[in-house]
């Protein structure tokens, strides 16, 4: 039995205002910063937690100007806070759009799947002639089975 979980039918213009909407992210997080994965281990995290010790420690700051030291830019951790607060939303969303988008693929691509086994299951079965034969012996690589290793000990 067929399988087809989404049909997706996208027009020229459709791929056309993808594409621009895609280069203007690209040009907008141009100056976002690519961290490396060493990078990323090493940073600490801000959580849940910390998020909270982050904004006590900053409003703190903030009432308290005299204990800070002029080496320290509170006014760049403000900033930062700023920026920290305005891009969340839009990562969710864009992590939702790249879950609906992956998600839309593995669907497609389970389709395809699914209609290749039936495919290649009739081709098998009904298959006569030079050009089924070709097809047939094309797909089997895909059911083709390794030898496997001698699990018996050695002797």
């Amino acid at each position: 039995m067929s399988q087809n979980l989404i049909s997706l039918d996208l027009s020229a213009s459709d791929v056309t205002a993808m594409d621009a909407a895609l280069a203007t992210l690209e040009k907008l997080f141009a100056s976002f910063v690519e961290l490396t994965p060493e990078q990323r281990q090493k940073l600490p995290k801000m959580g849940d937690r910390s998020e909270a010790f982050c904004r006590q420690t900053l409003m703190v700051l903030e009432q308290n100007q005299q204990l800070i030291p002029p080496t320290f830019d509170l006014a760049e951790s403000q900033s930062d806070m700023v920026a920290f607060d305005t891009l969340r939303p839009r990562i969710q969303r864009l992590r939702a759009l790249l879950s609906k988008g992956e998600d839309t693929q593995l669907a497609l691509g389970s389709d395809l799947m699914r209609a290749s086994y039936d495919g290649y299951a009739l081709a098998k079965v009904f298959g006569q002639g030079a050009a089924l034969d070709t097809l047939k012996e094309a797909m089997s690589v895909r059911f083709s089975r390794r030898p496997g290793k001698d699990e018996s000990p050695a002797a």
